[in-house]
């Protein structure tokens, strides 16, 4: 599989351990890009970005459809081993949900949650958006297409984003989301859970106060699944990766990344 990745490699390589970012629904490597790519790669990381299969600029857009949390794992498989060394995993939402599966058969030096699917699954999340957005929801399961949850801008501010964001910042954002798998959603509410009792790798679980997808009691329980107290950041939204106060969430990684790497 022809997968886009992104990688950015420091002036001054301060830490041997790479780490690989894993984007969540309806994104792709570029929600990375700007911010903690970047970043990371001032502080001395080695770090890369994919596109998963469907996503972005890799192959498999005409089958998005279909695409499981499984080939997703399969993905983060192929660039793992792509790379020098064993990394660090991120994923954030959807993507922490194949950090989580993928951590079930695969070693790795650590993995890092960010306001991701709970191993509980995404049941709540659909509740709340029946709630909210009936027709929505619908319009998902008879199109069997993620798309409609975010087809329109409005719906990227509720959802991903603080009341605050600017409408240049959330157009822009808006204009490079795509289409999500529907199997990929199905798997995430209840066919391809996480069962944190098979993951030995160290994880760290960050969430956000503001959450519209997962809420703080969510990521809470999540923690408590791998044994860790959830880090939760105030006033912040579900994509904790574009939010202001990105920083302070980027500098809590590369902090707990350079304990557990002994960098």
């Amino acid at each position: 599989m022809r997968l886009e990745v992104i990688s950015r490699s420091p002036k001054e390589q301060k830490h041997a351990v790479p780490i690989l970012f894993v984007h969540g629904a309806w994104h792709a490597a570029w929600c990375w890009q700007d911010t903690f790519l970047e970043y990371f790669s001032e502080k001395g990381w080695e770090v890369h970005a994919l596109s998963l299969r469907g996503h972005g600029q890799s192959e498999g857009r005409e089958k998005i459809r279909w695409w499981s949390i499984a080939d997703y794992v399969s993905d983060v498989e192929q660039i793992a081993n792509s790379l020098d060394r064993e990394p660090i995993v991120v994923g954030h939402s959807m993507g922490g949900l194949v950090v989580q599966k993928y951590l079930e058969t695969h070693s790795a030096v650590a993995g890092v949650l960010l306001a991701s699917v709970p191993p509980s699954g995404t049941l709540k999340l659909n509740l709340r958006v029946i709630r909210h957005h009936p027709l929505v929801w619908l319009m998902m399961n008879a199109l069997m297409s993620g798309y409609p949850a975010v087809a329109k801008p409005e719906y990227a501010r509720e959802w991903l984003f603080s009341p605050g964001i600017s409408n240049e910042q959330l157009l822009r954002h808006h204009s490079q989301m795509q289409n999500e798998s529907y199997r990929a959603l199905l798997d995430a509410l209840l066919l391809d859970l996480p069962n944190p009792s098979k993951v030995k790798t160290p994880v760290q679980v960050l969430g956000a106060e503001n959450d519209a997808f997962f809420s703080v009691e969510e990521v809470r329980a999540t923690a408590r699944a791998y044994g860790v107290e959830a880090t939760i950041f105030p006033g912040m939204a579900h994509n904790m990766i574009a939010e202001p106060g990105w920083r302070d969430v980027a500098d809590t990684i590369m902090r707990w990344a350079e304990s557990v790497s002994g960098t």
